[in-house]
């Protein structure tokens, strides 16, 4: 079965809170989707990351108070 489809298609505003290796952004119509996943690393980093220090409040940094 053929099926042609003719879209037009105005985003005035698109946000993405989030997006990983395995999602799948789509607008429109797709006949096919094919996975692709790339993983690069572009820093040039030779090690992994240093651990995390605890959240203790020496840590914390103080925020204004909201306005308005």
């Amino acid at each position: 079965m053929n099926l042609t489809v003719h879209q037009h298609i105005t985003i005035q505003q698109l946000k993405v809170d989030g997006i990983s290796n395995s999602s799948v952004l789509q607008i429109g119509s797709a006949g096919v989707i094919k996975n692709l996943s790339n993983l690069w690393n572009t820093g040039g980093f030779t090690e992994p990351v240093p651990e995390m220090l605890p959240a203790t409040p020496d840590y914390l940094v103080p925020l204004a108070p909201p306005s308005g």
